[in-house]
């Protein structure tokens, strides 16, 4: 099940997954606390098995509203379950709702591909994030 949960709330997930197991303090994004950032997380059996965090970023100039994924991760022993599909389908609408224009992130390489499969598009060849890895920046567009 998909629900709104707090900043705190995703830093496990994104300290394991996202920063080599970096202290929480480290795992702390410029936005995560914006009135109109928002994070979700997957709960299954009252644990929370993947996360993403959006923050309103107008990245594309000329573009219209645009919201930023940031920090999506899903914890290993749950991987290819849907759990970020579902995530990112759930704010998709919520975003839609708000007359959002698209939603756009700093895909890592090895996940360029689930994120083709939900519709985004590549808009830029490939960079390194140092410390962090390889990244695309993809697109959907949601209007």
């Amino acid at each position: 099940m998909v629900k709104f949960i707090l900043p705190e709330e995703v830093l496990p997930l994104r300290s394991m997954v996202l920063r080599n197991g970096k202290p929480f303090q480290d795992c702390v994004f410029d936005g995560d606390k914006a009135y109109d950032t928002f994070h979700l997380g997957y709960i299954s059996d009252g644990q929370i098995r993947s996360i993403a965090s959006l923050m309103r970023n107008d990245f594309f100039p000329g573009e219209g509203e645009g919201y930023q994924l940031r920090g999506m991760a899903t914890h290993p022993d749950y991987g290819g379950r849907g759990y970020g599909a579902a995530l990112i389908n759930f704010a998709v609408e919520y975003l839609k709702e708000y007359n959002t224009d698209y939603l756009w992130c700093n895909a890592r390489s090895t996940a360029a591909t689930f994120y083709k499969k939900l519709g985004f598009i590549n808009e830029s060849p490939e960079f390194d994030i140092p410390g962090i890895g390889f990244h695309y920046e993809m697109r959907l567009k949601l209007k």
